[in-house]
């Protein structure tokens, strides 16, 4: 086919990211793994700010799953540690440039005080109008799909629900992103070629990009080429190619 006419997809609307490689970062300079997390930060800095200006309307990082509790102590201990830091002093620059802050996971399992900073970032963004930044933290899709049928089922027990009225909708209605576009782009640092329990329900019609960069490496040049990739893609929805082509405005 002449890519000259084919439909792309331009700006996403929500990017998804799974920040992977900030160990074998560390490692690879003989660090130790909490450096390789720190490093990061200055990753999700600059994609944040990348995604703000290319005009993306959400931006949702994966930043500790629910099988994350499975690492050493020390080293969950030192991401706590950084989680708290960096929610304290990146929450200023978020309020600064009107990005809103929203954290998405089960948050029962995180000790008081951090889910105090949560709420307090959240409630010092809340009114921003810009990009909406999602932080994944203590997340799974398996956790996230379970809640939402849990939601559902205490519906139709109460009798305000008729099962046969369960419907995709109010299954993603019901999910932590149920208010928001479902994802266009899913991206993936480190190497690896799965998605690893990240928005699965939420992911079933994302275009799919990875790079072999480690997470604190993947800046703003990275991202840039990210959305440039999307950019090509023709996004058909189970459709074919020449519907897709035929339902497009014409180009001026």
């Amino acid at each position: 086919m002449d890519k000259t006419k084919q439909v792309v997809a331009a700006v996403p609307r929500h990017v998804a990211i799974i920040m992977d490689g900030n160990n074998r970062w560390a490692k690879k300079r003989l660090l130790p793994g909490v450096a390789g997390h720190k490093a990061g930060v200055s990753a999700v800095r600059a994609v944040v700010k990348t995604c703000a200006e290319a005009g993306v309307e959400v931006l949702t990082l994966f930043a500790f799953s629910s099988e994350n509790w499975q690492r050493p102590v020390d080293e969950v201990g030192a991401l706590m540690e950084l989680f708290l830091m960096a929610l304290r002093r990146e929450v200023r620059k978020l309020d600064d440039n009107g990005i809103r802050l929203r954290i998405i996971g089960d948050r029962s399992r995180f000790h008081p005080e951090l889910q105090a900073a949560m709420r307090e970032a959240e409630n010092l963004t809340a009114s921003h109008k810009g990009l909406l930044l999602q932080v994944a933290a203590n997340y799974g899709g398996q956790w996230d799909i379970t809640q939402a049928a849990q939601r559902l089922a205490r519906e139709v027990q109460a009798g305000h629900l008729a099962p046969d009225e369960i419907s995709p909708e109010l299954i993603q209605g019901c999910l932590t992103t149920g208010d928001q576009p479902m994802p266009d782009l899913c991206i993936r640092t480190g190497g690896e070629h799965r998605i690893s329990n990240f928005l699965l329900w939420q992911l079933a019609y994302a275009e799919l990009y990875f790079s072999d960069l480690y997470w604190p490496d993947f800046k703003s040049a990275a991202m840039r080429e990210a959305l440039a990739d999307y950019a090509t893609r023709q996004r058909r929805f189970g459709k074919t190619s020449e519907q897709v082509e035929a339902e497009a405005p014409p180009s001026c």
